[in-house]
């Protein structure tokens, strides 16, 4: 089975993702990593986000963030 990529930018992270970034690291199902930046500056400056398998997935907060990206894994097809 692929596992999960989840892409956070370190900028997004300093500005609240890094909460919803140590909870995905707990799952062994997800591949977890950070980049200077993944060129989404504008979503970057209003929202937190992450890429999963390339996708932009968002959340108004870290506790959002982590259930829309586990509710957009659900939806993947196998």
């Amino acid at each position: 089975m692929r596992r999960t990529l989840i892409e956070f930018c370190i900028t997004n992270l300093a500005n609240g993702a890094q909460k919803a970034r140590a909870e995905l690291e707990r799952d062994s199902n997800l591949d977890v990593v950070e980049y200077g930046c993944l060129s989404q500056c504008g979503k970057c400056h209003h929202t937190l986000y992450a890429l999963v398998n390339g996708e932009v997935v968002m959340g108004e907060n870290s506790e959002q963030l982590v259930e829309n990206i586990y509710d957009y894994i659900d939806r993947l097809p196998l």
